[in-house]
Parts: structure tokens; C-alpha cells; sequence
């Protein structure tokens, strides 16, 4: 089976791929190892061509993860995973340095079980190592041949330009849905100017445009309990643009998640969405949203939902906005 693909970059891609991050980590209590590999498995059927993982997701166990249940289709999908964030005796951490970075590659490919990773990305800045120096070490991986492409995550910019400099990106990833619009200052421009991929991680709003977050009473391990927008005072709020969403979600016969993701993809043409799950349900839902056209009417009322402070709170916590380079609207909440 095949669904529609797009050139994102350097790849031919399903418009929307799948990143597995929450099959171990971030929202509460991972499902069943089984449970996560017939998952993995059915988005190869529908046809989704990359999975996107990372050493931190799970501490390390997600790459573990894919490599038990999907390692043995390894020719079917794209492999992207990512460094700098890491388990560093024991604790997550940050780490730039390029024998950080060279260490926590080749642990990586020894859980996958590979020895190469299609797209192997910086996950985050740290702005204590020169973005040169980090990526000279993703130069020297590739140049071994561990790594066939270089990407970004939730980096600005001029921090884009910057590493391009040294050695052409492929990809950049960062947070974009109907009501996270940062990479449109300037992001989504400089990936256009310079033939770069971008893929829209939470497209979704970590379910909050699926009708998935109704309260902020989280179970132990849930980030979003951590993150403002996502919890009292500011939840209440937000929560009646999500209503007005769902309402047109239904008048025009799509589930939330379908129309939020319809949206990502209408944006511009190289932009792939990057949404996880647990559940096959609705993995069947956000690759169906692939084949959603949406009307610029639909995409106006979107832009009317979400206009002024329809969304109250930062996206990220004090310590995890440390972590963020992407630029920030001069009105935008920080912790």
C-alpha cells in the first residue's frame, strides 16, 4: 500500500511519517513492547516510509524498539534518529561536543542493530558548542559512512545557515500546527531558499487538536503537566478554541487530528508531518490525512480559531525553552 509522497528534501516520503517517540516515552506509561511492534508494523503496511526515533526517547530503549520489531524491514522505511540529547550516567542530558556526539551515534547504531542511519539529526542546540563543531562531527560520521544525511531540530534560522554552511541539511524538524507558528517567521523561508525538508513535529498539539486533552490531570510521566499551556489557568482557556476546532472538524466530516494535520501539509509543498500515536485507530486517521484537500475558506476559518490570544501559555517549561533555538513572536509567552 501506498499513500501520497512528497519530496522533503532529499527524500521521497509519505506526506506523513511517524515518530516513535511515544511508544516509550513523554505521555505516561509506554503500551506493551508487542503492542508497540504491531503498531510499527501496520504504519509500514499503510505505507509510511520514515520512522523517526532518538536516543533519548524511552533511554534509549526506542531505538531498541525498532530494531526488534522493524529491523527485519529495514528496506522499506527511512531511518531517522538523533544525538546531543542523551542518557548521560544515568540522567538525561545535553551534550554538543563532538565526542559526545560520536559516542552516542555508535551506541545508537549498536541498538538499532545497523551500521547506518538515513537522517541522523542534532536534537537540540547546545549553545555551549559552536554549531560548527557539532556538525563537523555529523561530517566525520558520514564521511565513515554511519550516517548518509544531516538534520536540525527546533533550531532557528540563523543557526540553520550556520550549520549549512559547513555541510548541506537535509531536514529540519521543528513543532507546527494550526496553532504553533513559529517556523513561520522564519524557518519555513530559509528551508525553501536553501532546498532543505522540514517536517512538523506535533502537528497534533500533543492531542490537543485530536480531543484527546480535556483536563490537565495527567498521569505521572505525562510532559504536558509540565508545559503552561497545557494546565490551569491557561487550559480552560485553550480549550474553547479546541472546541470551536472540533466543530469544524465535524461539519466537515474529518476527525480533529485529520484536519490538523490536513493543515500542516497545505502550508507549503516540501513539508512532511511527523505525528506519533499508540494506537492503530489513529494511525489509520493521520495517514488518512494525506488525502485531505482543504478549501481556503477552511484554511481561513483555521486561522480565525487561532487568532489573538485564542492560546494562552508558553509551549515549554523554563528548563526546556533553555533547550529551544527557534525564533519567538515578540508577544509569545516564555516561562
Amino acid at each position: 500500500m501506498s499513500i501520497n509522497q512528497r519530496q522533503i528534501g532529499p527524500f521521497n516520503l509519505s506526506a506523513v511519517v511517524l515518530g516513535c517517540m511515544n511508544l516509550n516515552h513523554a505521555y505516561g506509561v509506554a503500551p506493551p513492547e508487542e503492542e508497540a511492534g504491531r503498531l510499527l508494523n501496520h504504519a509500514l503496511d499503510l505505507g509510511v516510509n520514515m520512522l523517526d526515533t532518538a536516543a533519548l526517547y524511552g533511554f534509549n530503549k526506542n531505538e531498541a524498539l525498532l530494531a526488534k520489531y522493524v529491523g527485519h524491514r529495514r528496506n522499506e522505511y527511512t531511518l531517522a534518529s538523533k544525538c546531543v540529547l542523551d542518557v548521560y550516567d544515568g540522567e538525561r542530558g545535553l551534550n554538543g561536543h563532538p565526542d559526545a556526539i560520536a559516542g552516542t551515534l555508535d551506541r545508537a547504531l549498536n541498538r538499532l542493530n545497523t551500521d547506518h542511519i538515513d537522517l541522523y539529526y542534532l536534537h537540540r542546540l547546545d549553545k555551549n558548542v559552536p554549531i560548527e563543531e557539532s556538525i563537523g562531527a555529523l561530517v566525520r560520521a558520514k564521511e565513515a559512512g554511519k550516517i548518509s544525511h544531516i538534520g536540525l531540530s527546533e533550531m532557528s534560522a540563523a543557526t540553520i545557515r550556520r550549520a549549512h554552511g559547513v555541510h548541506p541539511i537535509a531536514m529540519v524538524q521543528s513543532e507546527y500546527s494550526p496553532c504553533v507558528h513559529n517556523p513561520e517567521i522564519a524557518v519555513l523561508d530559509t528551508c525553501h531558499e536553501l532546498g532543505i525538508g522540514f517536517l512538523a513535529f506535533s502537528p497534533t498539539v500533543r492531542g490537543f487538536l485530536a480531543d484527546a486533552v480535556h483536563d490537565d490531570d495527567f498521569v505521572k510521566g505525562d510532559i504536558r503537566a509540565a508545559m503552561p499551556r497545557f494546565v490551569e489557568p491557561n487550559l480552560s482557556h485553550n480549550l474553547k478554541a479546541a472546541e470551536r476546532f472540533n466543530l469544524l472538524a465535524t461539519d466537515l466530516n474529518l476527525p480533529p487530528a485529520q484536519l490538523s494535520i490536513a493543515w500542516v501539509l497545505a502550508q507549503r509543498p516540501f513539508i512532511g508531518a511527523l505525528p506519533g500515536t499508540r494506537s492503530i485507530a489513529h494511525l489509520e486517521e493521520n495517514v488518512g490525512a494525506a488525502s485531505v484537500a482543504l478549501s481556503d475558506e477552511t484554511i481561513n476559518e483555521i486561522a480565525q480559531i487561532f487568532s489573538g490570544d485564542a492560546i494562552r501559555g508558553p509551549r515549554y517549561s523554563a528548563a526546556m525553552q533553555t533547550h529551544i533555538d527557534t525564533e519567538i513572536f515578540e508577544d509569545e509567552e516564555l516561562a
